[in-house]
């Protein structure tokens, strides 16, 4: 019993950064049809600013660092991606590549090439007994700020002004801009929470790793990409499902695989996924509506 509940607690901690990493991306193709591969950078600009803001208090480091990810993200939108708005879908992918090799250089002219390490989210590293199963303290603060995030998010979608305007964006972005949604102001707000919650995931990942580097945010953005398209390209809560069944997949071949077969666990993830998609290639939860965006 206290195996199955360490393995559900690791799992459900997994599968919150997952869900956290796949709802910025999914909530970005959802209000404008973009795939944003720029993402991963976000998170790197966040792992950064942990570096560069050490020795600060730090409860008040976080809220900097998250605060720097936010501005980088609207400024991202201001700068690259509104020039380019009336493109098609291609034009603004190749756009979110350019800009993410365009920061990685960036980082390498300012950081270097090799990692840097930081100590932020050591006083998290400590593990606390519970009933006999060791808990992490930075996978219970996870876990935590996760679904607060995404509670929070759930519900400024569908109890607000700002959330219903959002959405019928989503449905029909023409439309919605007849009868008045101001579409640059939904387009800050969601490139806003979206940096907001890479902000949060990218502190996660340094707390983890203890580094940062140049393509700290690759393997990142291509989990999020890989959740946001099994969950149902543009369905927030087919991301954060997805975000979870991965966790939860990814955690039970790390337990149940034979030794000789756990380091090829990564190969039989991708191995369901494809299976996923070959059985349901809309997603798990599909976004019925693709109107374009303007």
């Amino acid at each position: 019993m206290e195996d199955a509940i360490q393995l559900l607690v690791d799992a459900v901690s997994v599968g919150a950064q997952y869900a956290l990493l796949a709802l910025g991306i999914a909530l970005l193709f959802g209000i404008m049809n973009l795939i944003n591969f720029a993402y991963g950078e976000l998170l790197m600009i966040g792992g950064y600013a942990l570096v560069v803001l050490a020795g600060m208090w730090a409860p008040l480091m976080v809220l900097v660092s998250i605060a720097i990810v936010v501005v980088a993200a609207l400024l991202m939108d201001r700068i690259a991606f509104k020039p380019v708005r009336r493109a098609d879908a291609t034009t603004l992918l190749v756009t979110s590549f350019a800009l993410s090799y365009l920061l990685q250089n960036v980082a390498i002219m300012i950081f270097g090439s090799l990692p840097e390490t930081t100590g932020a989210g050591s006083g998290l590293a400590r593990s606390i007994d519970i009933a006999g199963v060791v808990v992490s303290r930075l996978d219970l603060v996870l876990i935590a700020v996760a679904g607060a995030l995404i509670v929070a998010l759930v519900l400024i979608v569908k109890r607000t002004a700002l959330g219903i305007q959002m959405r019928a964006a989503a449905e029909d972005f023409e439309m919605a801009r007849l009868i008045g949604v101001n579409a640059d102001r939904i387009i800050a707000v969601g490139f806003a929470m979206s940096g907001l919650l890479a902000g949060v995931a990218g502190y996660f990942l340094v707390a983890q790793t203890g580094s940062v580097s140049p393509t700290f945010g690759v393997s990142a953005v291509l989990i999020a990409f890989i959740a946001t398209i099994v969950g149902g390209l543009g369905s927030l809560r087919g991301a954060v499902l997805a975000g979870f069944a991965l966790g939860f997949i990814t955690i039970a071949f790390q337990e149940l695989l034979p030794a000789g077969l756990v380091p090829y666990r990564d190969a039989f993830v991708f191995a369901v996924v494809l299976l996923t998609l070959v059985l349901r290639p809309q997603g798990l939860i599909p976004q019925t509506a693709r109107a374009a965006r303007v």
